[in-house]
């Protein structure tokens, strides 16, 4: 609906489909199908063309999940869990590979509900979704905070090519996850397996304060899984040499401002915050309430994995 103003807005202006395109992100071919479709520049009204999508989102026949009681209610389930449509899709085949009647598309669970005139699923359930908002909208990225001038690093290209292929288990991806400043969250992730650790940072998020904390997160692993760490040129990692003699992983260093090059880590951080919202007080969480966490999101399926969770591609990496 917000679209449709602004394009409401830019056609009483006079402006060019073009223009208005720019705006707004958006194709100008999109821009201009939408005018077309709803009576052209001269007539299109923005509340009259939200209310025809809507229309034209419904079929003739039910939907799917409004047909099929056992579908909708495994879905409903794995959405209550915070599973994304996304990662349900791709686990139904792999769950029912015998029964075909078991499969459903992302969008026709985006679609049960975000139009409710559908009925197939409940709206309360839109909460369970990662941004938990009533539509869906494109999220901005942000960079990671806390950057400075750091000593003697090793810069990401010297990392061992193992870690660079994803092929060897136990080189991990850190950062830190902020809510209400100065609260955070200390997060890990491994490469190989997408495994995420949560590490508690009740005290602070100076060096003095995280090194300790992230010594004792990684000494929680088996010693074939402290291979290597990557981290950004934050702050808190002003004590890294007295990180690598005290856990025996050696740390690397991305570029400033060059979050994707931890991308598995900056992916996995978008995750969390659908538990660590921005807003909250994150010094309120203990290991127990972080560990509960990871354990969730261990176990939900990922695309990137074949739709095998976190815990199973580790496990199996392992034998």
């Amino acid at each position: 609906m917000t679209e449709r103003e602004e394009i409401s807005r830019g056609v009483a202006a006079g402006e060019s489909c073009r223009q208005i395109a720019a705006r707004l992100g958006r194709a100008p071919s999109t821009v201009s199908r939408e005018l077309a479709r709803n009576g052209g520049r001269h007539r299109y009204r923005a509340q009259a063309a939200d209310a025809a999508a809507f229309r034209r989102a419904q079929r003739p026949k039910p939907a799917k999940l409004a047909l099929e009681p056992r579908l909708r209610a495994v879905v409903e389930a794995k959405l209550a869990r915070r599973w994304s449509p996304e990662q349900i899709a791709g686990w139904l085949p792999l769950a029912y590979p015998q029964d075909p009647v078991m499969r459903v598309s992302h969008e026709t669970i985006y679609l049960s509900l975000f139009v409710q005139s559908r009925g197939a699923l409940r709206r309360e359930l839109q909460r369970c979704l990662r941004t938990g908002r009533a539509m869906r909208y494109p999220r901005a990225k942000r960079l990671p905070q806390g950057r400075g001038q750091l000593r003697d690093t090793l810069h990401i290209s010297q990392r061992p090519a193992e870690a660079a292929d994803r092929a060897v288990p136990g080189h991990w991806e850190g950062d830190l996850v902020f809510g209400r400043r100065p609260s955070a969250v200390g997060t890990l992730v491994e490469r190989h397996s997408r495994y995420v650790l949560l590490f508690s940072l009740p005290e602070g998020v100076t060096a003095h304060q995280v090194r300790p904390a992230l010594t004792a997160a990684v000494l929680r692993l088996p010693e074939q899984l402290r291979r290597s760490l990557t981290w950004d040129h934050g702050r808190e990692m002003a004590e890294h040499l007295q990180f690598t003699i005290d856990s025996g992983v050696q740390v690397y260093f991305c570029d400033p401002r060059s979050p994707w090059q931890r991308g598995t880590n900056e992916n996995t951080n978008g995750l969390l915050r659908q538990y660590l919202p921005k807003g909250a007080d994150l010094r309120q969480l203990d290991q127990a309430a972080l560990d509960a966490i990871a354990a969730e999101l261990n176990g939900r399926p990922r695309q990137t994995l074949g739709f095998k969770t976190p815990s199973q591609a580790l496990a199996e990496a392992l034998r």
